[in-house]
This record gives C-alpha cells, structure tokens and sequence, in this order.
C-alpha cells in the first residue's frame, strides 16, 4: 500500500500510519535528511498516548498547559471535506502543528510551502481513490468562521483560512478516516479474529487540533465524528496508533471507546527515530458508537 502522508504527531493527537509505505518515516522526514532546512518535529507537539493504565507521576504534553481561547461550539462545523482550498487549509495546519523549524534556518517559507504541497496533492489523490491498497479516504475538518473571537489567532487565521459559499472559514482540527484493502499486522491486532475482515476495518491518521483551541472539545468531536462515518461505511473495527508519552491524549481515546490492543517494539522506534506506540481498537458495532 503506498500511503505517503504526513507522520509526525501532532498535539493532542497525531496519529500516524507506521511504515514508509504507510506514513512513517513521513516523505517530510525522509525529505529533511537530503539537504533541506531542518524541520525539528516537537515531541510533545506529537505524543499521543494511550496506556493500559494511568501511572502516577505522568506528565502530559507541555501544550496542554497553554492557555487556550474558549470555544462556542455553536459556529463549530464538523464534516467530511474534498473542497481544495479547505484541503489545502487543513495541510497548512497540520505541517504548522506537526513541526517547528529553526529560526536561523535558510529557505524556511520555500520549504514549508514544498512540504505542504506535496501532501497536498497526496490528500488529493488518497481521496480520489488513486492510491493502491486505499479503498476509501475521507478528510474531516473542524472549521470556523472568522470572527473577532480569533481576533487573537490571526497567524492561525492566516494560514488555515478558506472560503466556502463567500464565507470565510478557518480549518482548527483535521483527521484522516483510512480505509484499505487491507491492514497490514503493524495496524491491526487481535481483534476480530477473523480471517478476511480487513476490509471492514479502518484507520485513524493525521489527527491534530490547533494549539490555540486546544481543550475545547475538538479532539472529542473529529474522533466521534470519524467513527460516525466509519459506521456508514459498515466498518466495524476503527484503530489509532498513538506515542507513549502524551497523557491528554490519553484521556482523549479513552473518553472516545478506544482500548489498548498492541504495541510497538522498542527496537523498531528506535529504528525509525521515533517515540514507542501503542496500537488503539475501538469496536464500532457496539450500540453506544458516540464517544463515551
């Protein structure tokens, strides 16, 4: 399957495909060894979590700590997207969510436009159907009107804005609902066992929510909303690969049905420079499909 999407986390929530073929080592990592500005992906920006069980004594992502605008949900809009200017919005917010770069860097513009273009183009593509080994991709956005209330996130504003029906509208939150021909082991567990089920199964990627509104519900609301497309895709089995060290996130997918289901061998994180993950399993046949 060649699924070459974004792959770093993203605060409260990345949740990255895990192979060269599947989003990890992302093109964006691959890309940053081969001459260009150095993008330092923020670990705590991309720590998703989830643990068998809580631990005393751990910390959750320094982000979370951030003070945050506080949200009406009432403006709030949740909704599968294939508009290119809202596509393109939701690319910008998650290479200015997944990455900081250095200040003292050259080309810093060039290169983060070159980075969003590629993914840009392989959104596209991915829900398109023109990617081998998809069956269907859906991109789901948080969005927002421009209003004073984000009067004090213009540079969010900036970057993520898009126009739908001569509104002007700004992309807060974005995910990938991913469903292949088939789950390769590293993305599935146990669960079902059931020979040929793959194609009733799917994956989350590319979760990220604006750091400005982070603790508003945003998190809550892309992921009940994917399971609810999820659903009417007969897809009965949704999984989520997270880090091991963000413990919003964790609180985020437990709160929204997710359970322990496997994990990563240290060895491999290490292998492809990255945190150690746990491997999520929501079942979606159970009656009370939104988040708990």
């Amino acid at each position: 399957m060649m699924l070459p999407l974004l792959s770093q986390s993203a605060a409260p929530l990345l949740v990255p495909l895990p192979s060269a073929h599947l989003l990890y080592p992302s093109s964006i990592h691959r890309w940053s060894q081969r001459g260009f500005p150095n993008p330092n992906p923020n670990p705590s920006l991309g720590c998703s979590t989830l643990r068998r069980e809580l631990r005393p004594g751990s910390t959750a992502s320094h982000l979370c700590e951030r003070e945050a605008l506080t949200l009406d949900g009432g403006s709030l809009s949740v909704k599968e997207s294939s508009l290119e200017e809202e596509l393109w919005a939701a690319v910008r917010l998650r290479v200015r969510t997944f990455y900081e770069f250095k200040t003292e860097s050259c080309g810093i513009e060039d290169y983060t436009r070159y980075l969003t273009e590629r993914e840009f183009e392989a959104l596209k593509d991915r829900i398109a159907g023109k990617r081998i080994g998809l069956k269907r991709v859906s991109c789901i956005n948080a969005t927002l009107p421009i209003s004073p209330f984000l009067a004090s996130a213009d540079e969010l504003c900036s970057a993520c804005k898009f126009s739908n029906n001569g509104e002007e509208r700004v992309v807060v939150g974005t995910l990938d609902l991913n469903q292949c021909l088939r789950l390769t082991d590293e993305l599935t567990g146990k669960r079902p066992e059931v020979l040929g089920s793959d194609i009733m199964r799917a994956y989350l990627s590319n979760v990220c929510v604006a750091k400005e509104l982070q603790r508003n519900g945003l998190g809550y609301a892309l992921v009940s909303k994917s399971k609810k497309v999820a659903r009417e895709w007969g897809i009965s089995d949704l999984y989520v690969h997270v880090a091991v060290d963000n413990e919003a996130a964790q609180k985020l997918y437990q709160k929204s049905g997710f359970v322990y289901e496997n994990e990563e061998p240290a060895w491999q994180a290490r292998f492809l420079g990255r945190p150690r993950r746990f491997l999520l399993w929501a079942d979606l046949t159970q009656n009370n499909l939104s988040c708990r």
